[in-house]
């Protein structure tokens, strides 16, 4: 069986991408790059997946282009939906790309990062793969968060300390100045 992963990052792959290789999927990987910010971000973010890709034998397609305005606009007076959003243009990206591809199935590697909202994931993609006509792979992946985390160590990859858009970082990095 063929599947599409969207893959947000080398790290979050590690684990999945082992798993449904053990399954006995024929897996092939979806960077999507629109809602990683900075841009210099989605560089170190897309070189970091190549070099690993290449020591696993994953195939990758990449996104072209960098929609950095259209992901803002999309966003812009909704910032408390911006990850509902941004889960539905990646998977739905993911899911035509599929269609296209002629896969059987598409997943995302955001299943195995115990930050991100599952529930919200999951039905996102349930409901872009009912409109689409490809079948949504799913699988709780977060219980093998520990062994990706311990792996991307080992090999010295790249980790990234925020999901990727612009708002995560300054949740990240921005804290309010006691002084004012």
């Amino acid at each position: 069986m063929k599947l599409l992963l969207h893959i947000c990052c080398a790290p979050c792959s590690i684990y999945p991408v082992k798993v449904l290789r053990d399954e006995g999927m024929q897996v092939m990987g979806f960077f999507y790059r629109h809602n990683i910010h900075p841009y210099t971000e989605c560089l170190r973010r897309q070189h970091t997946l190549e070099t690993y890709a290449e020591k696993v034998g994953l195939e990758v397609i990449y996104q072209k282009g960098y929609d950095l305005e259209g992901f803002v606009r999309n966003v812009a007076f909704r910032e408390n939906q911006r990850c509902q959003i941004c889960y539905h243009e990646r998977l739905k990206t993911t899911a035509l790309m599929a269609k296209r591809g002629h896969f059987d199935y598409f997943s995302t590697t955001l299943l195995y990062s115990k930050y991100q909202k599952h529930d919200d994931i999951r039905s996102t993609a349930e409901a872009i793969s009912k409109s689409v006509g490809v079948p949504f792979y799913y699988a709780d992946l977060r219980t093998g968060w520990k062994e990706g985390v311990d792996t991307s160590k080992r090999l010295g990859m790249y980790r990234q300390p925020y999901c990727g858009c612009i708002y995560s970082e300054k949740e990240r990095y921005y804290k309010e100045d006691k002084c004012d």
